[in-house]
């Protein structure tokens, strides 16, 4: 009676159970009625069938003499953090196991097959069992994504620590059913989250063997960076001989930072060092350190033309997060080096292409509720690799006040008066600059030629409206500069030479002009009916302006003097601080005129849709600007030049900008210059153009003439996609850029200087497997294309394959690499170069 019932509360408890967490009970199994089921028995299934989630899409079984349970159809068991599913599975209380696997369709193929998941670890195979107490695990056929790789193996055991043994495993970055290519080992342990290690293992290709083997393998398996050595490339070079190159080490500094250490070596003596800090600190900072250093030789020792060169370079960037501290800004941007070293070491064409290098790294300071409330400091450097010229500014300093309004009433709700917009600030700057050739730059020498000096600026401004569509803005400026030394000229009777000292001496000065203008907007509109063009809209924006300059070279100042300058007893006169940093104060009275307008052309076309009438503005000129003045206290030439800038898009392809210069006066024909002559007197003209600038610019690509073509579905397949393609539905890109400089100069009409240039570059992706760029140019005095280059790019699914092609000019070469794409495996690759080097000596 005791065994019935039991069986009975036993039979309760799992139906209730079941019900509760399924969707179908189909059989309920009794092979012997007179079985008699311990105490142990039934706490053992009650405890786990208390702790485990099951479902099934079909049906489940229970076979309660053999202490089983059959789940069919999409099952799933849920016991603790582990879940496995699978189209099969079974129960089995007396081993404490759970076996998975797949069902056969009615095709014969095998369908279902488990997934295994447990914490952040998945994984998916043929057949599954796993221990539910001990957490072992023992699996067949297993597949499992580790890191940016899978690991295959025919059989596997997982232990209780989450450590996988692999028996004839693969490893492979490659997600297809059947790898293209893998790392194939008899033994192969993992160790989730941390590494991946191997025994003697050797590449295959589509399971195919290969001769290339490996003792053995080890490979990360974590998000965290780890320090290991960077695998060089290795191949000849005509001039320096066989190298290695782009070998070296990566150490892993912090979780804030890392540094790479990599060097080219060649047979012949050549070699460069390269190192690369990278920082992060999250909300505060980031940036980078890039030091290269390199010896090339030329020739052999005893030679005559044998040689050494040395090349460096210097990069920096740091930048801080705004929100690190709002008041006070930090950044750098840092490039300096030899003037050779983007020539002789650089692959990327922007770095060799370019001829200048600068630098700048700047601090501002902020102070709420202060009068001076802005403090900024810079550092600024440049240099330009053709000239070996080098500009720096050591320090320059600004600091600014923020505006006053001395005559604004606060509170006063009344209408604003012209005097309430009388508005006052406060500069001052401050820098130390010197220009020099850049052998010469750390010489005893290169520290007297240093530029110096301190300027006090205050401006006074305001706004006051006239006749309702006019503004008149009306200012005063006042300057003050301060320099320590100044400059003294005096006649040498004895060499009957001007001789020019500089002077250890405080100096300063003040200037002061006033200038206002007056300006508005024009509107002008014509419409027309039942035309295309319906309006044609024309904005001027006529400027009047008037600048007075007091003449500060008069005696009573001092800022200038007058000195004997030849044997003629001829004089001149010239300023105390012709050599300071901020110039001098004005020499000569002027009174400028200057009258300029700025003019915009649109067009507004019908177009009828829905029966609807709407409208299209175009653009026909987006600025067209005339700007000259006129001196009233010059006693000649009181004209100066005309300018003529425009600026427009034409069918919104092409940009083109337009920039000239027209002299009013004739031309001196003997001598550099002008006459006080106008070009309208003598030859019929307003003026005579000096000089032009023009650009054309465009940019096309694949959507420029497909617009309003019917898109095709983005989901179709890549085979597919192929054949339905026209022309223009494969994305590509070109880009070109003409510019023409003219310069016609004071000379004879005999005489000009014209410049062209034109460079273009583009993309075309036939695929999107295949990708081709190029980037060119051509040179008109030269009549030949300029620095050339060809990208080829092909995806190979689990690899990529990289050409690149400079057939003409100095880097001419061509390199091709065919690598892995997965980062852990990226030196698993082939390259195959053709060296450009051709060191530069002088």
């Amino acid at each position: 009676m005791n065994q019935i019932l039991q069986k009975l509360l036993l039979i309760l408890f799992l139906l209730t159970g079941l019900i509760n967490n399924s969707k179908a009970i189909n059989i309920i199994i009794f092979s012997d009625t007179t079985i008699a089921f311990s105490k142990d028995t039934i706490n053992k299934i009650s405890t786990f069938d208390s702790e485990i989630e099951k479902d099934a899409e079909d049906s489940i079984k229970l076979d309660i003499i053999n202490q089983k349970a059959y789940l069919y159809g999409k099952a799933k068991i849920k016991y603790q953090q582990t879940t496995i599913t699978a189209a099969y599975i079974e129960i089995d209380w007396r081993t404490n196991t759970i076996f998975a696997t797949t069902t056969i369709d009615s095709l014969g193929n095998k369908i279902g097959h488990p997934v295994f998941t447990e914490k952040k670890e998945s994984f998916k195979a043929h057949e599954i069992t796993y221990n539910f107490k001990s957490k072992k695990c023992r699996v067949k056929k297993i597949t499992t994504k580790q890191g940016e790789g899978f690991i295959l193996g025919k059989v596997v055991k997982k232990m209780e620590d989450d450590i996988f043994y692999l028996n004839k495993g693969d490893y492979t970055s490659c997600n297809s059913e059947k790898p293209h290519y893998a790392i194939r080992a008899n033994k192969i342990k993992v160790i989730p989250g941390e590494k991946i290690i191997t025994g003697p293992a050797y590449l295959t290709f589509f399971n195919i063997p290969t001769p290339l083997i490996l003792p053995f393998g080890y490979f990360p398996n974590n998000d965290k960076k780890s320090s290991g050595l960077i695998i060089p490339s290795y191949g000849e070079s005509a001039i320096m001989g066989f190298f290695l190159q782009e070998g070296g080490y990566y150490f892993t500094l912090s979780d804030k930072a890392d540094l790479t250490l990599k060097s080219n070596i060649y047979t012949k003596g050549n070699w460069n060092v390269k190192s690369q800090l990278k920082y992060r600190n999250r909300y505060k900072n980031n940036g980078n350190l890039n030091l290269s250093y390199g010896k090339i030789y030329n020739s052999e020792k005893g030679f005559p033309d044998y040689s050494e060169k040395n090349d460096f370079n210097i990069k920096w960037r740091h930048q801080q997060d705004a929100k690190a501290n709002p008041s006070l800004q930090f950044s750098a941007n840092v490039e300096a080096g030899s003037s050779s070293y983007h020539r002789n070491n650089s692959y990327n064409a922007n770095d060799f292409l370019k001829n200048t290098m600068s630098s700048s790294i700047n601090l501002t300071k902020n102070w709420d509720g202060a009068f001076l409330n802005n403090l900024t400091l810079n550092l600024r450097h440049s240099q330009n690799t053709t000239t070996k010229n080098i500009n720096l500014t050591l320090p320059d300093i600004s600091l600014n006040s923020k505006r006053l309004y001395p005559f604004k009433i606060l509170g006063n709700s009344a209408k604003t008066q012209w005097y309430d917009k009388i508005m006052i600030k406060y500069g001052m700057n401050t820098k130390n600059t010197i220009s020099t050739a850049d052998s010469l730059l750390f010489t005893k020498k290169s520290l007297s030629n240093f530029r110096n000096g301190m300027k006090h600026n205050i401006p006074i401004s305001t706004s006051i409206k006239v006749l309702k569509h006019f503004t008149l803005t009306p200012s005063f400026n006042l300057t003050e500069r301060w320099y320590l030394s100044q400059t003294e000229k005096r006649w040498d009777v004895n060499s009957e030479s001007l001789i020019t000292d500089t002077l250890n001496k405080f100096t300063r000065s003040h200037n002061y002009n006033f200038s206002t203008a007056i300006n508005t907007k024009i509107y002008g509109m014509i419409q027309f009916n039942k035309t295309k063009i319906a309006a044609l809209r024309h904005v001027i924006s006529p400027n009047l302006s008037f600048r007075y300059n007091p003449d500060f070279s008069d005696e009573k100042y001092g800022y200038y003097k007058t000195v004997q300058k030849n044997t003629e007893e001829e004089t001149e006169k010239y300023s105390i601080m012709n050599n300071g940093i901020y110039g001098s104060p004005s020499k000569g009275e002027s009174g400028k005129i200057s009258i300029g307008f700025s003019n915009i052309l649109e067009m507004k076309i019908r177009r009828n849709k829905d029966t609807v009438e709407s409208f299209k503005k175009i653009k026909l000129m987006e600025n067209l600007s005339i700007r000259s003045e006129y001196d009233i206290f010059k006693d000649s030439l009181n004209l100066n030049n005309i300018t003529i800038n425009a600026r427009t898009r034409l069918l919104d392809i092409f940009n083109i900008s337009f920039s000239s210069i027209y002299d009013p006066y004739i031309t001196n024909q003997d001598k550099d210059g002008i006459i006080d002559r106008l070009e309208l007197n003598n030859n019929k003209r307003l003026a005579r153009l000096i000089r032009l600038n023009t650009n054309i610019g465009f940019t096309l690509n694949d959507k420029t003439f497909s617009e309003g073509k019917k898109k095709k579905e983005e989901n179709k397949s890549e085979e597919k996609e192929d054949e339905e393609r026209d022309f223009y539905e494969i994305p590509w890109n070109l880009t070109a850029n003409y510019s023409l400089s003219y310069n016609k100069g004071y000379k004879s009409s005999a005489f000009s200087d014209t410049t062209q240039s034109l460079n273009f570059s583009g993309n075309l992706k036939l695929t999107k497997k295949w990708k081709i760029g190029f980037r060119s140019g051509y040179d008109f005095d030269a009549k030949e294309l300029t620095y050339t280059s060809v990208d080829i790019y092909r995806d190979l699914h689990c690899w990529e394959l990289l050409f690149n092609y400079i057939p003409i000019g100095y880097h001419q070469s061509y390199s091709l690499t065919i690598r892995v794409k997965a980062a852990a495996l990226r030196d698993l690759k082939f390259e195959k170069k053709k060296d450009w080097f051709t060191p530069e000596y002088n």
